[in-house]
């Protein structure tokens, strides 16, 4: 019984629940800023690498139609 007395003194009325809920939505803010950062570079990276392909496609186009042999090719794997 005296046990129990000592772990019930010994928690705190929930002090600081205020600064432990604005900090878990602090994190949460932040993480979501991060996120979107990271989607936003992602689809710049997608549409950057997509035109590449294109010029790439144009120009092994262009030396299959002027019948030359490419010197080097590459290939852009999704």
């Amino acid at each position: 019984m005296s046990s129990l007395i000592l772990a019930v003194t010994a928690v705190p009325d929930n002090i600081g629940g205020k600064y432990v809920a604005g900090a878990y939505i602090v994190f949460v803010v932040l993480l979501l800023i991060y996120l979107s950062i990271m989607a936003m570079k992602l689809a710049r990276i997608e549409r950057d690498l997509t035109s590449v392909a294109e010029i790439a496609e144009q120009r092994k186009d262009e030396g299959a139609a002027a019948g030359a042999t490419p010197t080097a090719t590459a290939e852009v794997k999704p």
